[in-house]
């Protein structure tokens, strides 16, 4: 480490020099850190090797599933849903029993985790849909059923909110292949003021044939404005979570 002198002084990157001040004064020194090619070849960085090559798959799974489930939560998500799905199947790569590290893949993961992941981690589906749903799997559809309710009782409703509706989607995804679908059920617009009907959504598992499967159900609210529906601004009372999932 070397002392700058003279009039002029740094702080700072300057190509591989780090300029800096700390309570001797002004100093600079050559930035470190382990080349690539060593971190790729060097037996000392084995684990490093494992980790990158886990992340690096881990990345490419959870761009999928985003991409996939995208028309469901367009108007859900939070900020870091990105983040917890990360972290999530990293989670689930790691229940790998069959492979050794630096192997280890999701499809042999427990796919089960994913139960009970919130879309929008600041408001939580039950918090915001408080009747009961009942999970319907028949073999060939996949959905829920809600018994009759009135909204202000079973509800949390945002200031605004005229109407909303329940959804739910279904969507697969083949991580080897990067094959993936998508379907999606909604209910009518329902106000707010009147005891809602049945509800009852499916969505047809022939539509979504790839090995790793969920089923998000999600509720979004919405302002009536002459005969038209429009969104609520920031949407930050929609939630969803998923509720089910596949694997074969």
């Amino acid at each position: 480490m070397a002392k700058q002198t003279g009039i002029i002084t740094l702080q700072g990157n300057v190509g591989r020099l780090n300029f800096f001040k700390n309570k001797d004064g002004f100093q600079a020194r050559e930035k470190g850190g382990v080349s690539k090619s060593r971190i790729m070849t060097d037996p000392r960085y084995a684990r490093t090797r494992e980790n990158i090559a886990e992340f690096t798959t881990n990345a490419a799974v959870v761009k999928l599933l985003k991409d996939t489930i995208r028309p469901a939560i367009v108007r859900i998500s939070d900020t870091r849903l990105h983040q917890r799905l990360v972290k999530k199947l990293l989670t689930i790569l790691r229940t790998d029993a069959v492979n050794v590290r630096g192997q280890r893949n999701i499809q042999e993961g427990d796919w089960n985790l994913l139960i009970g992941m919130e879309i929008n981690a600041t408001v939580g589906l039950t918090s915001t849909l408080r009747p009961e749903l009942v999970l319907i799997n028949t073999g060939t559809d996949w959905g829920i059923s809600i018994q009759p309710y009135q909204p202000s009782d079973f509800m949390v409703i945002p200031e605004g909110a005229s109407h909303f509706k329940v959804f739910v989607a279904g969507a697969s995804i083949d991580i080897l292949t990067g094959n993936r679908s998508f379907q999606m059920e909604a209910s009518a617009n329902l106000p707010i003021n009147v005891e809602t009907p049945a509800i009852n959504l499916a969505v047809e598992k022939a539509l979504i044939p790839d090995p790793h499967r969920i089923l998000i159900v999600g509720v979004e609210f919405m302002q009536e404005v002459n005969g038209q529906y429009y969104a609520m601004n920031n949407g930050a009372n929609n939630a969803a979570v998923i509720i089910a999932v596949e694997k074969d």
